[in-house]
């Protein structure tokens, strides 16, 4: 096999061979050029598997455990801080987003969304790992353009649809019921 070094991919697309060494930034690159039906024999060879029964069974259990906790925690400030129930789930809401964001900002809160699935991902705490993660990825750019133009990238559209179907369905309401 010849080694040839091409100037641009449109060089290598064009050669008429299958295997291609060229050097890219001090790094030796092995190119391959197939068509679309090898490229997914690959591509199905080294796919991920996973088992959705019992991925659904641990989400479900994990969620539920997450639910029990905030539950626990309201009865906990109810009964022994005499906290109004309003207040109290109030307090649960923040005390979960604060430890979505602690565990996002430690770097752990991943390698439990690996273990306990969406059970993790779907409560209050999820919403707080995405605008976390965002602002960690872009807090080198700075507070402005940083952390504040993207800390809402993954969050935005969340919070932009569930505005726009509280407002749908309120009207239906109100069309149907009245103000009741």
């Amino acid at each position: 096999m010849r080694i040839r070094y091409y100037k641009n991919l449109e060089q290598i697309y064009s050669s008429k061979f299958f295997c291609i060494l060229f050097l890219f930034w001090d790094k030796l690159i092995l190119v391959i050029k197939m068509n679309k039906t090898q490229y997914e024999v690959i591509a199905n060879r080294h796919k991920a598997v996973e088992n959705k029964f019992s991925n659904s069974i641990i989400s479900f259990f994990s969620g539920g455990l997450v639910g029990l906790l905030g539950e626990g925690i309201i009865e906990i400030l109810c009964n022994y801080y005499s906290y109004a129930r309003d207040d109290a789930s109030t307090i649960m809401i923040v005390f979960f987003i604060f430890i979505g964001s602690f565990f996002t900002a430690l770097g752990f809160f991943d390698n439990l969304v690996s273990i306990f699935k969406c059970g993790l991902l779907i409560p209050i705490t999820g919403f707080a790992h995405s605008m976390t993660s965002s602002a960690m990825d872009y807090r080198k750019e700075g507070l402005i353009y940083g952390i504040g133009s993207n800390m809402f990238k993954l969050a935005g559209n969340v919070i932009l649809y569930g505005i726009i179907s509280a407002w749908f369905f309120g009207t239906i309401r109100y069309l149907i019921g009245g103000l009741t």
